[in-house]
């Protein structure tokens, strides 16, 4: 019974802050902040600042005081020009999305906003932040006739896309007396990559061998020596350079590079993981493996359902590789 009463009331909430505050969803495009959507209210010092203008009032009738009724209706009318100018600071405003990178899960990702001021009046002191994190902590000002941009940064949790929650703009100024804001919905998201498996595995073992010639990793001829890469086959170990400087004291470890001749293809088959491995630790694993074969500049193809690229190499056949790991299995992906 309670938590149905606890329920009502919190969609009652909504509907009213949705009619009150005129709650939009999603709006694309460029965005102006009209009068109609900025609200105005007196701060904590804008309510004690009121009670001190009542007491100087009181104490002026009481004395008939004529310099008191001056500097109360004086300092009156500096509290109502204060509120018009907090107003007119967010009132005009043009906003627009920015670009949204993809992240990894785990990471935060950053939404970038655009702000646009068309008047002659410059702009200052404008607050901007999710509405469901708190007050606002990005700040900036922007000039008359000028533009500017914020970014505002969200923690990701799992893959997938992950849309903008509803801004809140705010600002006190110039007084501090009155807060004005206004909430904006962006329709913009970020796609969220599935976070790469730690520890890191080794690459699985080559496929069969093609005899074209040309690629990255070789098996034939000897090219020289290179800084060991996790993954690399043990077998490949340059042992006497290895002896020559203790890695315990400092060396590093080394391996032979071969090139030309018969050329190993490396496959990232989503279906040859093992089966018992769960579903996010099997798309981790294929997150880890593309991002150490773009390291290591190994061609590989890779196959995820009804996905198959390559083989390839490249930001273009990494971006659809990740692309189809954060979707896969989400509404509207993979």
């Amino acid at each position: 019974m309670t938590s149905g009463l606890q329920a009502l009331f919190r969609k009652g909430r909504r509907v009213g802050e949705r009619w009150l505050f005129q709650l939009r969803g999603s709006e694309t495009g460029e965005v102006t902040l009209t009068s109609r959507r900025v609200f105005i209210l007196p701060t904590r010092a804008g309510l004690s600042f009121t009670v001190l203008l009542l007491i100087m009032l009181i104490g002026a009738l009481n004395y008939n005081l004529g310099l008191g009724f001056a500097l109360t209706f004086f300092t009156g009318a500096c509290a109502v020009a204060d509120m018009f100018l907090t107003a007119r600071n967010l009132a005009l405003l043009k906003l627009a999305p920015g670009r949204a990178q993809p992240v990894f899960a785990g990471e935060q990702a950053r939404f970038e906003l655009r702000l646009a001021n068309p008047t002659r009046l410059d702009r200052y002191a404008i607050w901007l932040g999710f509405q469901a994190l708190g007050e606002p902590r990005q700040a900036t000002d922007v000039a008359a006739g000028g533009a500017g941009a914020v970014a505002l940064s969200l923690p990701t949790r799992e893959r997938g896309w992950l849309a903008a929650p509803r801004i809140e703009l705010t600002t006190r100024f110039p007084l501090g007396l009155f807060k004005a804001w206004s909430y904006w919905q962006p329709d913009m998201r970020v796609l969220v990559y599935p976070a790469p498996e730690s520890p890191a595995q080794p690459l699985p073992s080559h496929g069969a061998a093609s005899e074209d010639g040309h690629g990255t990793v070789g098996l034939d001829n000897f090219a020289g020596i290179r800084s060991y890469q996790q993954g690399d086959p043990m077998r490949h170990l340059a042992w006497r350079q290895i002896a020559r400087h203790d890695p315990a004291l400092g060396g590093q470890l080394v391996t032979k590079h071969f090139e030309g001749g018969a050329v190993a293809e490396l496959a990232l088959d989503f279906a040859a993981l093992p089966l018992q491995l769960d579903l996010e630790l099997k798309l981790s694993r294929m997150t880890q493996w593309v991002l150490a074969a773009e390291q290591r500049a190994l061609p590989y193809t890779f196959r995820l359902a009804q996905h198959a690229y390559g083989p390839a190499l490249g930001d273009a056949h990494r971006a659809a590789c990740l692309r189809a790991l954060a979707l896969f299995g989400r509404e509207g992906g993979a």
